[in-house]
């Protein structure tokens, strides 16, 4: 899988992710206390951690970008 590729499936999970947290069943669930609402806490901490890494990927797509503007 090539990096962009990598930096793609990432962005998708992320926004996927957050539809689920913006999501008003998702949002009733948590107000009604129908689930543990450290439930709220773990999807808004995957958020964090997928942002954080595609971070990581997106200096990586970065520099490959620039050595190959460069050639």
């Amino acid at each position: 899988m090539e990096t962009t590729e990598i930096l793609n499936q990432f962005n998708s999970c992320y926004l996927k992710i957050q539809a689920i947290a913006q999501d008003e069943n998702w949002l009733l669930l948590i107000a009604n206390k129908k689930i543990d609402p450290e439930a709220a806490t773990h999807l808004g901490d995957v958020l964090h951690y997928l942002d954080q890494a595609m971070g990581c990927v997106e200096e990586i797509v970065e520099v490959k970008f620039n050595q190959e503007s460069e050639v």
